[in-house]
């Protein structure tokens, strides 16, 4: 199976950008949570995971992830087809960092906001 490699942004200047740019954001960190809780996914469990996430946005994504050695795509010789997600060993070690962020941003979302976030699956508790 040919393993994707995608090249990095000419413009990273320093270790945090590099992770930043691999795990980053809204919807990498997400689905990395999903996969984290849940351990092997098909795409349309994920998408069910994601609730506003577009079709577009979370192939894309997932190619990304899967490009940087972070989520591993099985495909099954089965009709219908099936295709399931996983995160990788690299994958897996970023967990404790975005459990990390959870932590801190639980501490002071609380002091900056009313809502209560819902639709968060709590990373902290899959220790």
């Amino acid at each position: 199976m040919a393993r994707y490699k995608k090249k990095l942004e000419d413009d990273i200047r320093c270790p945090l950008e590099y992770g930043l740019a691999i795990f980053g954001g809204k919807w990498k960190s997400r689905i990395i949570c999903v996969l984290s809780a849940n351990g092997r996914l098909r795409y349309n469990e994920i998408r069910k995971e994601m609730y506003n996430i577009t079709d577009a946005v979370l192939a894309a994504t997932l190619k990304d992830l899967i490009e940087d050695g972070i989520i591993d795509r099985k495909s099954y010789d089965e009709i219908p087809p099936k295709v399931e997600y996983s995160l990788t060993q690299k994958g897996k070690s970023v967990v404790p960092i975005l459990q990390s962020i959870c932590q801190w941003s639980d501490v002071f979302y609380k002091e900056d906001s009313e809502n209560e976030m819902v639709q968060c699956q709590k990373c902290d508790h899959h220790r």
